[in-house]
């Protein structure tokens, strides 16, 4: 069990790739935090495995974010694995944005892991090691027709992993950003139904126009960006630092 005795903290832990990320960090033997805004859901998740304890939490508020990491690393030890998931995919046509909708953008997606990494890394002493992950997408490394601000975000938290590599290069903590296409989840299923009357295609006509977005046009499943998180968590991944590891079936 690699990670025995390791506090990790996952946010957006109820649900989807956080989820599945915090279950596979758990059966690796470590206490994971998970955190998200509905104790219910988290609760529910965390009553399966005695390893995983729930936190509601807002990366958009600030007090939240920074008092409940102090109270997850008093309970459990420092933050020694953190991932950034937490986040919110919504799209539209650019003209039509308003600053209210940008500004909420930017407040999950990008102020949110800002801050979920500082609260993390202040648990840590300064010879402890850490591990730093944040859950970006293939549209951090290219523009998204109709989702402006989600690409902003995306390529941002990548400029932020990148900065803090080189900030904390003589630390034994590691900054990586894994970019996965469109994974099967319930934010891409929700897709579906509009879709259909967009297209006015059945369900599998609508899958297959979201998985055209990944180069193989195939959707993707979470355990593969589950897999790459445990990689980059890994004694043998401890020299992989400031990288976006891009999941999307071919390249970007």
């Amino acid at each position: 069990m690699e990670h025995h005795g390791k506090h990790a903290l996952v946010t957006g832990g109820g649900t989807g790739i956080g989820r599945d990320i915090a279950e596979a960090l758990a059966a690796a033997g470590a206490e994971v935090t998970i955190t998200g805004r509905r104790l219910d859901v988290l609760e529910e998740v965390a009553a399966g495995d005695a390893r995983l304890h729930p936190l509601q939490m807002d990366v958009a508020d600030e007090a939240s974010v920074r008092d409940g990491i102090a109270a997850a690393a008093d309970a459990r030890g420092p933050v020694t694995i953190c991932v950034a998931n937490a986040g919110i995919a919504e799209g539209g046509p650019f003209e039509g944005l308003s600053l209210a909708d940008w500004r909420r953008m930017m407040a999950i997606n990008l102020d949110g892991v800002f801050l979920t990494f500082q609260a993390a890394l202040a648990t840590l002493a300064p010879e402890a090691p850490g591990r730093m992950i944040v859950i970006s997408s293939i549209a951090g490394v290219r523009g998204l027709k109709g989702a402006i601000p989600y690409t902003v975000t995306k390529h941002g938290v990548i400029g932020l992993i990148r900065g803090l590599s080189e900030e904390y290069m003589r630390r034994p903590i590691t900054f990586n950003a894994i970019c996965p296409g469109y994974v099967d989840t319930a934010i891409v299923q929700g897709q579906i139904p509009g879709l259909m009357r967009r297209f006015d295609t059945d369900e599998a006509g609508a899958v297959a126009a979201i998985a055209k977005g990944n180069r193989h046009q195939k959707l993707l499943e979470v355990d593969e960006t589950t897999a790459a998180a445990m990689w980059l968590c890994s004694d043998g991944a401890r020299s992989i630092n400031g990288q976006t590891i891009q999941i999307a079936g071919g390249q970007v």
